[in-house]
């Protein structure tokens, strides 16, 4: 049976050789990958799709308009999501911006 010093040398090498046999698969399969693109002319787009349609993107990123303002701090809200301690449990039209 193999000493606790004996098996960690062991385990050294073999994390050695587990990370060149990975290096080396790496590198066959963005050559292969590479090969591919360049033989059907693909983008990255056609590879990797955004998922989004077009109108959707178009939409997508823009900002919402507040639609109350705090009077005491200015702070404003757009009425999306959990509302701020300033309005939550109050009559929030006093509070729309006009």
């Amino acid at each position: 049976m193999a000493t606790y010093k004996e098996l960690l040398q062991q385990q050294q090498a073999l994390t050695l050789q587990i990370e060149e046999a990975r290096q080396r698969e790496i590198a066959d399969a963005v050559a292969q990958v590479r090969g591919l693109v360049s033989e059907y002319g693909l983008t990255a787009q056609d590879v990797f799709p955004s998922g989004r349609s077009k109108s959707s993107a178009t939409r997508a990123g823009g900002k919402v308009t507040p639609k109350y303002r705090d009077p005491a701090t200015g702070q404003t809200w757009t009425g999306r999501g959990k509302a701020p301690k300033w309005i939550d449990g109050q009559d929030r039209t006093k509070f729309l911006i006009a």
